[in-house]
C-alpha cells in the first residue's frame, strides 16, 4: 500500500482546509463581532500542520488503488472533523471541551444536525454561519469536492470517488473524466443552494438566516441559525 502518497493526500486536504477558515472571516469582519482572530488562527494552524504533512512526500506519484481509496476517505473524513473542531475548542465564549467540539465537528460535516451548544442565538454570527458551512460542506462530500481538484497533484480521484459514494451509483459516471463529475455534482449543488437562498429570502428570512437555513435544506443537515429553528 503506498502509504506516502495517502500521507501526500492527505496533507493536502488538511492544508486546503485553511481555505474554510476564509468565508467565516469575512462574515466575523462584515458584522463586527470580533472571532476573526479565531479563525485566521485556525487557518495558519491547518496551513503548517498540512505543510508539514505534505511536503515530504510531495514527489510521491504512485497510483491509487481502490484500497489506497477506502484508506484516503476514511483518513481524510478524520482529519477533516478534527481540523474543523479547532475554532470551537479557541472559543472563549462559550467555552466548549475537547470531546464537545469534535462531537460538534462531526455532526456537522456527517450533516447529523445534533449539537452540544445550548444556546444557539447566543453565538457570535460567524460561528453560527462556519457551523452552517459544515454541514454544506459535508452534504456533498469533502472527497467530491477532494477530488474536482486533486489532478493539480497529479493523482486519479476515481478511486476516491468509488470509496465515498455510497450504491450502485458509484460505478456511474456522469461525464467521460471522473473529476468532470465532480465538478458537475458541484456545480448542481451551488445552484439549488442559491435557488434555496432566493427563496427563504423571498418568503421573508433576512439574508443571512437565508444563506444559513439553505445551507441546511440541501445538505439535509439540521443545524440552524436560532434555539427554535425555522419557528
Amino acid at each position: 500500500m503506498g502509504f506516502a502518497n495517502i500521507q501526500r493526500v492527505i496533507g493536502f486536504l488538511v492544508a486546503s482546509s485553511s481555505l474554510m477558515m476564509v468565508p467565516p472571516i469575512l462574515v466575523s469582519l462584515y458584522y463586527g463581532d470580533g472571532t476573526h482572530m479565531l479563525f485566521m488562527i485556525s487557518a495558519m494552524i491547518f496551513l503548517a500542520v498540512g505543510m508539514m504533512i505534505f511536503l515530504p512526500v510531495r514527489n510521491e506519484k504512485r497510483e491509487l488503488r481502490l484500497r489506497d481509496g477506502f484508506l484516503i476517505v476514511s483518513c481524510s473524513w478524520l482529519a477533516v472533523v478534527l481540523v474543523g473542531a479547532l475554532p470551537f475548542v479557541l472559543m472563549t465564549t462559550p467555552d466548549v471541551s475537547v470531546v464537545d467540539a469534535i462531537f460538534e465537528s462531526m455532526s456537522g460535516f456527517t450533516t447529523t444536525g445534533a449539537t452540544i451548544i445550548t444556546n444557539v442565538d447566543a453565538l457570535p454570527r460567524a460561528v453560527l454561519y462556519y457551523r452552517m458551512q459544515m454541514q454544506w460542506m459535508g452534504g456533498m462530500g469533502i472527497i467530491v469536492l477532494a477530488v474536482a481538484i486533486l489532478p493539480m497533484l497529479r493523482i486519479g480521484g476515481m478511486q476516491l470517488f468509488r470509496a465515498e459514494t455510497p450504491g450502485p451509483m458509484k460505478d456511474a459516471k456522469l461525464t467521460p473524466r471522473i473529476t468532470e463529475t465532480a465538478k458537475a455534482l458541484w456545480l448542481i449543488y451551488v445552484s439549488i443552494t442559491l435557488l434555496c437562498i432566493v427563496a427563504f429570502d423571498l418568503g421573508g428570512m433576512d439574508l443571512f438566516d437565508a444563506i444559513g437555513h439553505a445551507f441546511s435544506t440541501v445538505a439535509t443537515g439540521g443545524f440552524s441559525t436560532h434555539n427554535e429553528s425555522l419557528a
